[in-house]
This record gives C-alpha cells, sequence and structure tokens, in this order.
C-alpha cells in the first residue's frame, strides 16, 4: 500500500513532507505524547538504535507542540525529527487516532504505532498498538533482512 503523503511542521516549525525522503527508507513512529514514561522509553530506544537502522530516517508524530517537541528532543538528545500533528489529520489518514480507555474514561489519542516505509514510498511493515520493550529491536529486524 501506498504510504499516505502529508506535509507537517517540526519541532523548528520547518514544515516536512514524507515526498523530501523519497528514495530512503522511513521508520514513522506515531506516539502519544512527549515525556510520558512509554513515549520516552520508545524516543530513546531509536535514538539509541540509529546506528542500526541502516541509514533509515526516524520520524515522530503526535499531537504536542512545538515547544514540547524542542524540550523532548533537548532533554534526551534525539537526532530526528517529531512532527506537530495537532489537527491528527495525519493520525487519522493512517488510521491511529482512535478512541481509547483509560481508567473508565473515553477519549479520542493515538494508538502507538509504527509504519516501515520504503524507497519508493510504499508501507512495507507496520505495527500497531504497539507495546515499547522490544519494539525497537523489531524494526531493527525488519530493516536488515
Amino acid at each position: 500500500m501506498l504510504a499516505p503523503t502529508f506535509t507537517l511542521p517540526n519541532q523548528n516549525g520547518d514544515m516536512v513532507s514524507l515526498e523530501d525522503y523519497r528514495g530512503q527508507k522511513v521508520v514513522l513512529y506515531f506516539y502519544p505524547k512527549d515525556a510520558t514514561p512509554g513515549c520516552t522509553t520508545e524516543a530513546c530506544d531509536f535514538r539509541d538504535a540509529t546506528p542500526r537502522l541502516n541509514g533509515a530516517v526516524v520520524i515522530g508524530i503526535s499531537a504536542d507542540s512545538q515547544k514540547k517537541h524542542q524540550n523532548f528532543i533537548a532533554k534526551h538528545e534525539l537526532p530526528f525529527d517529531l512532527l506537530v500533528d495537532d489537527t491528527h489529520e495525519v493520525s487519522e489518514l493512517y488510521g491511529v487516532w482512535q478512541l481509547k480507555k483509560n481508567y473508565g474514561k473515553e477519549y479520542y489519542g493515538i494508538v502507538r504505532s509504527t509504519f516501515l516505509i520504503n524507497e519508493d514510498g510504499y508501507i512495507e511493515q507496520e505495527w500497531r498498538s504497539v507495546k515499547v520493550n522490544g519494539h525497537v529491536d523489531e524494526v531493527v529486524a525488519a530493516l536488515t533482512k
């Protein structure tokens, strides 16, 4: 399946398009919120796995603001862009903006998901409702096969 294209601002307000990375593999991951335990672990796991990603570009997307993304990147020395999807338009395109339940309350939010997009812009593999522990190793394995 062809990956839905998009253009969103990154942590610095620069517009980033999926089309900018045509010709490269892209690890596109959607996560609920900056600076929460699971999201921090996942971001740091991607950071630490950078040498094992075979040159693939990592891009994170959440509904958080540029300022929150800047702080998150600075605190954890993340070497990749975090994009702002505050209207959740791109999250909806990828089917990750869903009704969630937590402690009996229902709300809409991002369901942690990752998409491996090949050089031609097609989704090569997807992981939905991701459990953080071991996830980045699964992505690395997919990139090295």
